[in-house]
């Protein structure tokens, strides 16, 4: 089923909102939103859309423009028109000629990447002058061992 057969609420390019909006159907969005948009299902923002806000939602097209990250549980659409700053994270992502997208990319089609993103490992402390791995240090050196340290 289309993008536009399961919308159920239309916004027009004069209308603008500040703040959040919250729905569980279909949304198409034509006007100006400076908030976060959660959407239980599908969304499409038009052409004249522009969004100041992060997106969460089941699909998108984007038409306009956002200035947000977008996080999809299945699917980005980025037609060619679509101006995009932020992050996008989902399963499946079409991405037209001609969009501007300033951002990172994540695409998963097993769907792991919907969720919160992962802690990065952290990196061993390296000392630099000789290579081999440095625990970190319980208690403060002593003069003793600071002195045959800075012999090498």
């Amino acid at each position: 089923m289309a993008i536009q057969d399961q919308i159920r609420t239309t916004i027009g390019d004069d209308v603008e909102i500040n703040g959040n909006i919250k729905c569980e159907n279909g949304i198409q969005f034509n006007g100006k939103l400076n908030g976060d948009l959660t959407c239980a299902s599908q969304a499409q923002i038009g052409t004249s859309c522009t969004i100041k806000g992060n997106m969460s939602v089941e699909t998108v097209s984007v038409m306009g423009q956002v200035n947000g990250n977008i996080t999809a549980k299945d699917k980005i659409e980025l037609k060619s028109t679509a101006k995009l700053h932020g992050d996008i994270r989902a399963r499946r992502l079409t991405v037209e000629d001609g969009v501007t997208f300033v951002g990172k990319v994540e695409v998963n089609p097993a769907g792991a990447g919907v969720g919160p993103k992962p802690q990065e490992p952290k990196a061993p402390v390296v000392d630099l002058d000789d290579d081999r791995e440095t625990p970190p240090a319980k208690e403060p050196a002593s003069e003793s061992q600071l002195k045959s340290i800075f012999r090498r």
